[in-house]
């Protein structure tokens, strides 16, 4: 993350909840330290959700990004309506209206989600009121229609209301024309999770990447949906492919407008570790011996001062690997 962004404490509702462990204390902790660091996440992300304001970045053309409500929030704009991909959390519903209001008074008529989790979906529950279509990889809608654990978090997220969930699915690609706008829209495979897809602007050339790239921070990846190392760096690969250096990228989290170059960083950072990770298990060594090496030492002081720590990344990179 970049140091401006840090010293705004914006972008990514669990901004507050930044001073890790090894950030507070300059010293690794033990995987159930690790553990215990999750735990009461989702408590403490909505906390900071219902009054984290909202900040409006115009990217390019008639998009913009809403962040400050979980996921960043991009929004394509038009004469017929406003087309949002991602939801945010639905206790940031004011100020999530509020900064809609100012980019126009067009009604919200398509809403995407980019994957299922409550920090990119959970706004569906007052969004879906406005009248939209809302589309979604078909994993998505499954992960949302009944109650579903996020075993790292230790948490139970509860199913959301019928009227809240995707109305429109597909399996591999979708093709829409909005707002004299071509999207595509693409499933990765299981990446970060099972449910993850891109949303591609041609025309424009912006990607919306979802939660396939933290830009300047190390991911969560949730294994309890499908997620692992392997898929994450396989979806950094397929954004890569995707993109040019022209291209503005809007990651799930971190700085909303973002680049390759950032990407390109991404993808190695998580290739490296991975490597470093997998020598260390392959030689036998445990989970406490791994998370004792650093393995991600030479990444902390840039990606590590963040949500994920390093030795809870270090946790979920040996469970895949």
């Amino acid at each position: 993350m970049m140091g401006s962004h840090l010293q705004t404490r914006r972008g990514f509702c669990l901004c507050c909840l930044a001073a890790t462990t090894f950030a507070a204390t300059g010293e690794w902790i033990t995987p159930r330290q690790a553990f215990a660091e999750a735990l009461g996440i989702v408590q403490r992300i909505n906390a900071a959700a219902a009054t984290s304001p909202i900040t409006i970045h115009r990217v390019r053309g008639n998009v913009a990004v809403l962040e400050g409500s979980g996921g960043n929030i991009a929004v394509l704009m038009g004469d017929t309506g406003k087309v949002l991909i991602d939801a945010g959390i639905a206790v940031s519903r004011m100020n999530v209206a509020a900064a809609l209001a100012k980019l126009g008074p067009e009604p919200v008529t398509h809403l995407i989600n980019t994957h299922w989790h409550f920090d990119h979906a959970n706004g569906n529950e007052w969004l879906h009121e406005l009248g939209p279509t809302i589309i979604a990889h078909e994993n998505t809608r499954k992960h949302l229609s009944t109650m579903q654990r996020v075993e790292d978090w230790d948490f139970d997220f509860p199913a959301l209301s019928p009227s809240a969930l995707p109305t429109e699915v597909f399996t591999a690609e979708h093709n829409i024309k909005l707002n004299n706008t071509i999207l595509k829209l693409k499933y990765y495979g299981p990446a970060h999770t099972d449910s993850d897809i891109s949303v591609h602007f041609p025309e424009l050339d912006i990607l919306h990447t979802g939660d396939t790239f933290w830009n300047g921070i190390y991911p969560f990846i949730d294994y309890s949906t499908g997620g692992s190392i392997d898929g994450s760096i396989r979806a950094a690969e397929a954004n890569m492919t995707t993109t040019t250096d022209k291209t503005i990228i809007i990651p799930g989290h971190g700085h909303p407008i973002s680049n390759r170059a950032q990407l390109t960083a991404y993808h190695d950072m998580l290739t490296a570790i991975r490597n470093n990770v997998a020598t260390l298990k392959a030689q036998g060594r445990s989970l406490d011996d791994t998370i004792a090496a650093k393995p991600t030492a030479a990444y902390d002081a840039k990606w590590g001062q963040f949500v994920i720590g390093p030795a809870l990344f270090t946790r979920l990179v040996y469970e895949g690997v």
